[in-house]
């Protein structure tokens, strides 16, 4: 048998990552970890933590307009500035903490670029490991439009980053990224403008729930612009300007390119090892191994229709260090629960609408009305509601949910589905009251299947 470093080596320190590592280090294996960035990656440092911790205060300021006319007169401001502050000082250690917390379980993180020189050998900055397995978990980066201009684009990792917000933000795209951003930053008095190549904004959602979104943000002076292909991008003293093919040219003071992301496959060159991949990221089989079977992939770097998400990645991370000990199974998704948090918010799981829609002989699609029939539960969100999709047998299989407290009851609508709950299960379960759960599952349980026999 060959005498390799390690047992495994992670190349990236995110979710995709560590979490399996430490599965593989109680069984105990010798791992590693390549980096060439900050410790936990981009979800820890540049996106999920960071953008949470901003739009917590914004939400709380966006949900008390629905009582403004029922006695609250509070006038609150949002100080981008003191937020920033608050926001470095609870990401920027995180870094620290993170190589700290590996370290001390006794893994190694070896800093600097990673490149395959064989199936079994990889070189970091100018040292060369070997690993009798080895896990590709680089994730993804911001994609910019191939146009003239483009350097004057930024990301969502530098927009997180702004010591001061510019008067008026123009955002390429209206998928999750833009529409998240276009919600939050106005609440801080930003103008934006959308510029989209599609005739609408959130295309994996339903037209109805995105079109709602988008009347909220045009109501805040947000201006779209649907149907429109960016050109170019020019700079004229402090003023930017984003043409598009149509003629369009909007003035703007700061540009955010969210036009997608592509994964982290440059420079690792995975040709050498004999791992197959395309601009949509790493192939893998049913057991999340590459095409080189010693080499497995987890998270957003992966080729796959699964959602992008961390705790997707976390999922992943913890199937391949129970493959790599010798569990057999084939790797099987849940119903994986997804959210956009705009204000208010989407959130979805299972079936989509969209795709509910196109088969309309396997699924029923029904509305659930609760922030209007249930309005002390949802805290006056009157136009809250739920679109639940249900297979033949009346089993719940897919849920779109529109208001500002979709993240936290889309978990327990994602259970429901997972456990293919019947009626009688959920009249079975008591939930606490008034709570949006115990509303929402109370009008749910009599549309699901029933094991009674028909009458």
């Amino acid at each position: 048998m060959a005498n390799f470093d390690y047992d495994v080596l992670y190349i990236g320190t995110g979710h995709a990552a560590w979490h399996g590592a430490l599965i593989l280090a109680g069984a105990g294996k010798k791992i590693a970890f390549a980096e060439r960035d900050l410790t936990g990656g981009t979800c820890t440092n540049y996106g999920c933590d960071a953008k949470a911790l901003l739009d917590g205060p914004a939400e709380l300021v966006s949900a008390l307009e629905r009582y403004k006319d029922l006695g609250v007169t509070s006038d609150i401001k949002m100080d981008w500035k003191k937020f920033m502050e608050y926001k470095h000082q609870s990401i920027d250690p995180l870094a620290g903490a993170m190589t700290g917390m590996l370290t001390g379980a006794g893994f190694k993180i070896i800093n600097g670029d990673a490149k395959f020189v064989d199936a079994h050998t990889v070189q970091i900055g100018d040292q060369c490991v070997t690993a009798e397995n080895i896990v590709i978990a680089t994730g993804q980066y911001d994609f910019k439009l191939p146009i003239p201009g483009n350097e004057y684009m930024h990301t969502s990792r530098e927009i997180l980053d702004l010591p001061e917000l510019p008067e008026h933000i123009t955002f390429i795209g209206a998928g999750i990224i833009s529409m998240e951003f276009a919600s939050l930053l106005t609440q801080f008095g930003v103008k934006a403008t959308v510029i989209e190549f599609a005739d609408r904004a959130l295309m994996q959602y339903s037209e109805e729930y995105s079109a709602r979104i988008v009347s909220k943000l045009e109501a805040a002076g947000v201006d779209f612009h649907f149907n429109e292909s960016l050109s170019s991008v020019e700079k004229n003293g402090d003023k930017y300007y984003a043409k598009t093919e149509s003629g369009l040219c909007v003035e703007t003071d700061y540009i955010l390119a969210a036009t997608g992301r592509r994964a982290n496959v440059d420079g690792l060159d995975l040709e050498k090892a004999g791992v197959e991949y395309s601009p949509r990221g790493i192939k893998v089989d049913d057991h999340m191994r590459t095409s080189t079977s010693n080499i497995y992939a987890s998270g957003d770097v992966v080729d796959k229709t699964i959602p992008r998400l961390t705790p997707t990645a976390t999922f992943e991370s913890n199937y391949i260090a129970l493959a790599i000990l010798g569990a057999p199974q084939p790797i099987q998704y849940p119903a994986v629960p997804n959210v956009v948090f705009t204000l208010p918010r989407i959130a979805a799981a299972g079936v989509s609408v969209n795709e509910a829609k196109k088969n309309p002989d396997k699924y029923t699609i029904s509305k659930i009305t609760y922030g209007q029939m249930l309005s002390f539960e949802y805290r006056n969100e009157t136009d809250a509601e739920a679109t639940v999709i249900f297979d033949q047998d009346k089993y719940l299989v897919g849920v779109e949910l529109y208001g500002d407290l979709a993240a936290e009851m889309i978990n327990v609508a994602t259970m429901i589905i997972n456990g293919r709950m019947t009626m009688e299960m959920m009249m079975g379960t008591i939930w606490a009251f008034p709570t949006q759960v115990d509303g929402f599952t109370e009008m749910l349980a009599p549309m699901l299947h029933s094991d009674m026999p028909a009458m």
